[in-house]
């Protein structure tokens, strides 16, 4: 088995349908600035349809962007990538910090090992989650501290001003976030 990333073509629909939300436009706007279809529109961002170059293109001008932002704006139609553990060298107990999620995708993840830097402050637009793999941390969050020890988990929403401290020699956690080029909907029913 090989340590390759195998991935098929990347789908536009998520871009296309996250690009209208933004400007606010329904289906039936966007179907009468290019002349397609509602229904076309509809299986085109839950990818179930491929709109052609020249639908691409009308999509495009309509959504006030090029066929090009949007095909780099695409979320991978289907993608499998290993990231191997890395062993330290002998004898090394310096901090590190590893990405587990290579790319442009949602979801960022990362290991940390080791000390951090306690002084230094975090703020991300998005949410993220803490989980402690081994050791104990504590993390101030708004003000507030909180000691977590293996397996426990701090679950921050977007905004969130905090930092962390490693407890105990060789803690390692790992942190997973939502990707800060992904706009995250808000929920308006709270």
């Amino acid at each position: 088995m090989g340590d390759h990333k195998e991935q098929q073509p990347a789908r536009v629909g998520a871009a296309v349908r996250r690009r209208r939300r933004a400007l606010e436009l329904t289906l039936a706007v966007v179907a009468e600035r290019t002349g397609l279809s509602v229904p076309f529109l509809s299986q085109v961002e839950n990818d179930k349809a491929r709109p052609s170059h020249s639908s691409l293109e009308k999509l495009a001008d309509a959504l006030r962007t090029t066929a090009v932002e949007l095909l780099a704006a695409a979320d991978p139609a289907a993608s499998v990538d290993v990231v191997r553990a890395e062993a330290p060298a002998e004898g090394d107990f310096a901090p590190r910090t590893r990405t587990l999620v290579r790319g442009h995708h949602q979801l960022h993840a990362s290991e940390y090992t080791g000390d951090h830097d306690a002084g230094r402050e975090f703020q991300h637009r998005n949410d993220e989650l803490m989980y402690v793999a081994d050791g104990a941390v504590e993390i101030e969050a708004e003000g507030r501290a909180y000691r977590l020890g293996r397996g426990d988990t701090l679950y921050l929403t977007g905004g969130v001003r905090h930092r962390w401290r490693a407890t105990v020699p060789d803690t390692r956690i790992i942190v997973v976030a939502v990707a800060e080029h992904i706009e995250a909907v808000q929920d308006r029913t709270r």
